[in-house]
């Protein structure tokens, strides 16, 4: 990954938190880590726990945010939200998959909020 991608995936998550924000998320942890991989963001949305994948970039020419969340990416958060889930005893609590879109265009951010983005993907 190059460095200009690193920096653009940061700044977008500091947009997408300043957004989901806005929104009413209550903000719980960033970049939750565990021998499973990595979620972006983790926030409460009402009742439900949300495990928030952040896609920034310049242009999504070939497929949507949405779409360019791969099964084996889909595989990886999930993984972790259990991880997530177990380690904190939240079984109870209700949980879904969002994702913020940020599109960087030379005039402004189009950010689009995908909520319920995908089901549980466990094999």
């Amino acid at each position: 990954m190059t460095k200009e991608r690193i920096l653009l995936g940061k700044e977008g998550e500091k947009i997408a938190l300043r957004y989901l924000k806005r929104m009413g998320y209550q903000i719980i942890e960033r970049n939750y880590r565990c021998k499973f991989g990595e979620v972006d963001i983790i926030a409460k949305d009402g009742k439900f726990l949300s495990f928030v994948e952040v896609r920034s970039g310049r242009n999504f020419i070939f497929n949507t945010p949405k779409e360019s969340i791969t099964k084996r990416k889909q595989q990886q958060i999930s993984k972790v939200a259990l991880n997530y889930i177990k380690r904190y005893q939240l079984t109870e609590t209700e949980a879904r998959f969002d994702v913020v879109s940020i599109k960087f265009s030379p005039l402004e951010e189009d950010i689009e909020l995908i909520k319920d983005a995908f089901e549980l993907a466990i094999t």
